[in-house]
């Protein structure tokens, strides 16, 4: 399930979408539309929900290159719906092998990192 909550203009906005598993794998499937892929490796399916939400934000600071921790949490919730379930996509972030992070002065900066 995705929750949007908003505004637009004076509306408010509150849209929950319920989305099953074959739904997550092809919204991954379009973040990854522009990607280069090994034609030797299978296609990685998205297991459940949890798996295609952090495939997304890997993907999204993959394509952004670089963001600001507040920044790529904001983003983050938008992509969950709720604050703590941004939050631990973003820790998940901060240990991923393919993520530097470096404290740039009051909030630290994430960068993908190409594996080599």
């Amino acid at each position: 399930m995705l929750r949007i909550r908003g505004s637009i203009g004076d509306w408010p906005v509150d849209l929950t979408l319920e989305m099953d598993d074959g739904d997550w794998a092809r919204l991954g499937a379009q973040l990854q539309v522009g990607k280069t892929e090994d034609v030797s490796a299978p296609a990685a399916k998205p297991l459940n929900q949890d798996d295609a939400l952090w495939q997304i934000a890997k993907d999204l600071l993959r394509k952004a290159g670089q963001l600001s921790g507040p920044d790529l949490l904001e983003q983050l919730e938008g992509l969950t719906g709720s604050a703590a379930s941004g939050k631990r996509l973003l820790v998940r972030l901060r240990h991923c092998a393919d993520v530097k992070v470096v404290s740039g002065g009051d909030t630290p900066l994430y960068s993908w990192v190409e594996p080599a």
